[in-house]
């Protein structure tokens, strides 16, 4: 329960700032469009050259897309931020705190039904197998290689596991 709660505070802060620096972002956007509109026409004219558009057709689609609706077209195309994008710090520390929990709850699983003289062997082994299995899962839903985001997954996993049995040894804490 700690852990949960501990990723969703974590995960809140993090999408929460986010979601400031993106609102200072659009804040900004505005006070430039007003005052700087001629800059802002040519900063996005430069954006859709990069883009590959010829200079002449360039500006034309920033005008149009300006006359559209300025802002929106450079909150998308300047900055980068998608309506369906935008941080919502609620439902990322509820997502994070339901997926912490039900990855604790497999482990503690193991060593419920564990013998304790075999605990760390196979709480260490179903771990790595647990990791495996939800990096592979977790990459194949975002549209990437099962195994890649499997290995990804269980290489961390597997640092992380060491270094905090060496920090247990460190502070001869080790059961």
């Amino acid at each position: 329960m700690a852990g949960a709660l501990s990723m969703a505070a974590g995960e809140y802060v993090s999408v929460s700032s986010q979601s400031d620096t993106e609102k200072a972002d659009i804040e900004r956007e505005k006070k430039e469009l007003y005052e700087e509109p001629e800059h802002e026409l040519q900063e996005l004219t430069g954006i859709y050259i990069k883009r590959g558009l010829q200079p002449d057709l360039a500006k034309q689609v920033a005008i149009q897309l300006t006359k559209h609706d300025a802002l929106d077209t450079h909150i998308r195309d300047e900055l980068g931020i998608l309506e369906v994008h935008k941080a919502n710090p609620l439902t990322a520390s509820f997502a994070s705190a339901l997926t912490f929990a039900i990855g604790a709850l497999l482990p503690v699983l193991v060593v419920y039904f564990s013998p304790l003289s075999k605990l760390i062997f196979l709480e260490s082994l179903f771990t790595l197998i647990f990791l495996f299995v939800m990096g592979g899962v977790a990459a194949k839903s975002g549209g990437a290689p099962f195994i890649r985001g499997a290995l990804r997954v269980v290489f961390w996993g597997a640092i992380a596991m060491g270094f905090t049995s060496l920090v247990g040894k460190l502070f001869n804490v080790t059961v």
